[in-house]
């Protein structure tokens, strides 16, 4: 998938049974109906369209709704999308909205050395009243080290805050980790693949069919 943004476009979220949990219908054997696919997919169309409040609101809320729907789904036996081996971590065992909240700039803080393999979450916590919102999912082998650098993340956060501080809409972004990662790169790439797939983090790239990018630039 190229990296390229796409134009957001209000209208999509602004119409009639829009939700992407419209039709939703739990099948046996894989993680998504087809129903849950097809609905969930959101197109972006319009230039150079900077999302408006109601929008952004409704934006949160569809995702939010859709990873509720997660939390809520009895996991899939026997078989699944992402063939996981069996020394990997069940992925149907993680829960990023269960596990310790940390600081975003959590990077920042002093660290003995440069951490440890582990699978991280970027989080919205919105407001009390407000479901959650996960927005990235990833992985590394180093959990300081990684964010210190250049990460496209960090630039979608960004933008995501500034949106928020435009709009005078609360925001408290946080990230959670899990520590049980494998140390091997390639499971862990492997248990990645099949979060993001399960969960539809907006910020990663292989969900941007589903959610638009309105905050890549």
């Amino acid at each position: 998938m190229s990296d390229c943004p796409t134009p957001y476009s209000s209208n999509k979220f602004e119409t009639k049974d829009s939700s992407p949990l419209s039709g939703f219908s739990y099948e046996q054997g894989s993680l998504f109906s087809e129903g849950i696919q097809r609905s969930a997919r959101v197109y972006d169309s319009g230039m150079n369209y900077e999302m408006g409040s109601q929008s952004l609101q409704l934006w949160k809320q569809a995702i939010a709704k859709y990873q509720d729907s997660i939390t809520k789904m009895l996991p899939v036996s026997q078989t699944s999308l992402f063939k996981i081996p069996s020394s990997h971590c069940d992925p149907h065992a993680i829960n990023p909205f269960s596990l310790t909240f940390q600081p975003a700039e959590f990077y920042r803080l002093p660290s003995a050395d440069a951490g440890d393999a582990c699978l991280y979450f970027v989080i919205d916590l919105v407001a009390s009243s407000q479901l959650p919102v996960l927005l990235y999912i990833g992985e590394t082998y180093r959990s300081h080290k990684r964010w210190k650098g250049l990460h496209d993340c960090k630039r979608y956060l960004l933008n995501y805050r500034e949106l928020h501080n435009t709009h005078n809409l609360p925001n408290q972004v946080v990230m959670t980790f899990w520590w049980d990662a494998p140390s091997s790169t390639r499971p862990r790439q492997q248990l990645e693949k099949s979060l993001i797939a399960k969960w539809r983090s907006p910020f990663n790239k292989e969900n941007w069919n589903f959610w638009g990018t309105p905050f890549v630039s």
